[in-house]
């Protein structure tokens, strides 16, 4: 019966966000609901001492993050950098390879530095174009942007700035770039089958006598007039956020030390927040450089503009964190400690353990980030104990859980699936079926890493 509590619950979330309606309403609603069907008397505790201090935990933590990415995204579509930076990969690459293209840009961004929120929204106008040029239908538009941005260069390439990459780093005591060849071959993995899924999906559809489709809603229309910046200064910022976050990842601890005393007596532990400042760091010196190259541009959208990037700043961190309060609240049910019972007799490997545990999680919440935080916050020292244990680097752990968390977290009721479909104009039942083929290739890869690390010793 407890499980049936969680399964009933989590239908619950997946069904009112599927239908469109707000996660930050209705997550605390499901959540509450698992509670009162579990023990009536435990809501009040529940939602104060649970719900609401892990959402604002994880709050606390990442808004910052969420923040700078926003308005870098913000800075880089209003000056023209992303619109230079499309057309010279479009122009490399050609228009007949048009998901080659998308993808790639796509790519370029989200590693750079740009949040995977806001890359949906500066690439679509581009991506609807280049469809429509050469006639692949627009329902694989989502799919192919989902590939570049929520995928390989969200968690598994190292250095990636995306949240998703740099929560282990709180846990496990790594930075950004751990195991590096792990996620190279990971990312390789995911671009390649991710490349020829969407390839056999356009030929299918081309056997079919399926174009772009005509009716569709949300067309872009194009408002950029003027001269664009040459590609090569385009792409510089997103190259200050990748060097700068490497290189403060080593100078931080190196004039902090691991923790640091303040006046009032408490304590810092620099060591589990070093990621997170080296990825503010390098993001706020990409807008600043921005702003000093682009300045005419930006001060003249910067009021509507950073409205914009707050705005959506919020409404990203809200969700997540909904969801993060919302899983927090299924760990602390009886039937989640069933689950994991379950999962920790039949799955005594370390790495696979935490594969499995935060792709449910992440499916549960429908958030990479929340379930992964939800995941390592509950077991996060027990799977570093059994790791270390068993001889496996804390590096590896970590690359396992960031690719993990991407896995099944794209169930109908993600944010990031809900706000992809909305930019586009298309709807689950159009477009679902070719994100669910990003979502199990992306699962698939936690484990293809596990195997090579374990066969090949590969770090």
């Amino acid at each position: 019966m407890s499980i049936l509590i969680i399964l009933l619950a989590l239908g619950f979330l997946m069904y009112v966000a599927y239908r469109g309606l707000s996660v930050i309403l209705f997550a605390p609603v499901a959540a509450v609901l698992a509670v009162l069907l579990t023990n009536p008397a435990w809501v009040p505790a529940f939602f104060s001492g649970i719900f609401m201090e892990r959402m604002v935990i994880f709050v606390k933590l990442y808004f910052p993050v969420f923040l700078l990415g926003a308005i870098f995204g913000k800075f880089i579509e209003v000056s023209g950098f992303a619109r230079s930076i499309i057309g010279a990969v479009t122009g490399f690459i050609g228009p007949r390879h048009a998901m080659l293209a998308v993808v790639s840009v796509c790519a370029i961004l989200t590693y750079g530095g740009v949040s995977l929120f806001v890359v949906a929204f500066a690439v679509y106008p581009f991506a609807a174009e280049l469809f429509r040029t050469a006639d692949v239908p627009k329902r694989l538009v989502p799919a192919t942007i989902a590939l570049g941005a929520f995928t390989f260069t969200m968690d598994a390439l190292p250095g990636s700035p995306q949240i998703q990459n740099i929560i282990p780093t709180t846990f496990f005591g790594t930075d950004t770039w751990a195991a590096p060849w792990l996620g190279l071959c990971g990312g390789l993995f995911v671009f390649g089958m991710g490349m020829a899924f969407l390839e056999w999906r356009r030929r299918s559809a081309q056997r079919a006598g399926e174009g772009y489709g005509e009716g569709h809603a949300n067309e872009p229309v194009s408002h950029w007039t003027g001269s664009l910046p040459h590609p090569a200064l385009a792409i510089a910022p997103l190259l200050v956020v990748g060097v700068l976050n490497k290189l403060l990842t080593q100078w931080i601890p190196a004039v902090y030390g691991k923790t640091m005393d303040l006046a009032d007596g408490s304590r810092v532990e620099v060591d589990k927040l070093t990621a997170i400042w080296a990825v503010e760091g390098a993001l706020l010196a990409a807008i600043l450089l921005v702003a000093a190259v682009s300045f005419e541009r930006i001060r003249a959208a910067f009021a509507a503009g950073s409205q914009s990037a707050v705005n959506g700043a919020v409404l990203a961190a809200l969700n997540t964190g909904s969801e993060y309060g919302f899983g927090a609240v299924i760990a602390a049910l009886p039937g989640f400690a069933a689950v994991r019972e379950v999962v920790a007799a039949s799955v005594r490997d370390p790495l696979l353990n935490v594969a499995v545990t935060t792709n449910v999680l992440s499916g549960i919440t429908g958030s990479a980030s929340g379930g992964m935080s939800i995941a390592l916050g509950a077991m996060g020292q027990t799977y570093l104990q059994n790791a270390l244990a068993a001889g496996i680097s804390p590096e590896v752990l970590h690359r396992v859980a960031a690719m993990a968390s991407g896995g099944m977290d794209t169930l109908p009721h993600n944010g990031a699936v809900i706000t992809l479909l909305t930019v586009t104009g298309l709807t689950h039942r159009q477009s679902y079926r070719d994100i669910l083929g990003m979502t199990v290739i992306k699962t698939a890869a936690a484990f293809l890493v596990i195997g090579l690390y374990y066969w090949f010793g590969v770090q």
